[in-house]
């Protein structure tokens, strides 16, 4: 497994994050009979060198599966990021959220420690906001909130989580010096990060969690025209509600060029395009099932993309596109 550097700690931090959203259950299917294969999918995934868990107080039972797991788990303590809830009661996508409602005076300490709870630790490496607008500014009584948690030694990092496509809304908080990270889209579909968001980080010392790097599935080349999504399943409406299927399923079929001379498959391609992007930390992508944990985990061990490619991809396969509100299943990704 291959690892980069948490910039303000040094630690290693492996390319490749376990995304524990799957742990919700919005994939659709019985949650409940699905949970000793999520926490056998997440120990795998430890066994092979993922050190890093990014879960949420938003993902249903969640922090209490990933907290199952590592009670089972006698190697190296993995880096657990979570996320603070949201209760605003709005997704958060489009349009700015009151942080008075989102995040009310007490809420972000209160949350922290329901999450320490649910996963049985005496503290959490990292912890996100789930949702933050640039227009709350740098500084209100959420960043108080979040800094006197690290003062009290409950989390050790703190960072936000973007709402939407827009990466670059996040650079006065990136350059104020109050954050240790930041989490957004990045996939070939939508690189737009790379272009002023890492760049800010790297100066800045502020780590790159990538999410979205596969499109929900979508640029793994699996999806087809005839593929059903149950309603309990996050993906319901996804595909086919901001852009006409077919549209979508032409901008992935040109991908398919690339495919094996560069990756072994679609979804090889698109994760290695994200790691491989200077600035990012590591990729989370949702393995709750092994066979998607030891695809990833293959991925990586394949060569690089050529620097030529991966700048092809970059800039010639373009599809970027921000989300109204829809039917999609669930308020947070």
């Amino acid at each position: 497994m291959h690892h980069s550097s948490f910039p303000r700690s040094g630690e290693p931090i492996s390319k490749l994050g376990f995304g524990a959203m799957g742990l919700a259950g919005w994939f659709g299917g019985n949650a409940d009979d699905s949970k000793s294969h999520w926490i056998d999918s997440l120990l795998y995934a430890l066994d092979r060198g993922v050190n890093f868990i990014d879960t949420a107080r938003a993902y249903g039972n969640s922090e209490r599966i990933v907290g199952k797991a590592l009670s089972q788990w006698s190697g190296t303590r993995p880096f657990v990021a979570t996320k603070v809830e949201n209760l605003s009661g709005q997704r958060g996508w489009g349009t700015p959220v009151d942080p008075e409602l989102a995040h009310p005076p007490g809420h972000i300490i209160a949350s922290t420690q329901r999450s320490l709870t649910e996963l049985g630790l005496d503290h959490v490496d990292l912890l996100q906001l789930h949702i933050w607008w640039p227009t709350w500014g740098v500084n209100g009584h959420w960043m108080d909130e979040l800094q006197q948690l690290k003062q009290e030694g409950l989390v050790r990092h703190i960072g936000i989580s973007i709402p939407d496509h827009r990466s670059d809304m996040a650079l006065p908080l990136v350059q104020s010096g109050l954050i240790d990270s930041v989490q957004t889209i990045i996939n070939i579909f939508d690189p737009i990060a790379l272009d002023n968001l890492l760049p800010t980080c790297v100066e800045h010392d502020v780590a790159v969690i990538a999410r979205c790097v596969l499109d929900e599935g979508g640029l793994t080349g699996t999806l087809t025209e005839d593929t059903v999504f149950a309603e309990d399943d996050f993906r319901y409406g996804y595909f086919d509600d901001i852009v006409p299927r077919a549209v979508y399923l032409r901008k992935v079929d040109e991908l398919r060029q690339y495919v094996p001379q560069y990756a072994g498959s679609l979804a090889a391609l698109a994760l290695k395009f994200v790691v491989q992007a200077q600035g990012v930390t590591t990729a989370i992508s949702s393995m709750q099932v092994r066979e998607y944990c030891e695809a990833n985990i293959a991925a990586l061990e394949e060569p690089e993309l050529p620097a030529e490619i991966h700048e092809l991809l970059r800039f010639k396969h373009r599809f970027i596109k921000n989300f109204n509100e829809t039917k999609i299943f669930g308020e947070y990704r």
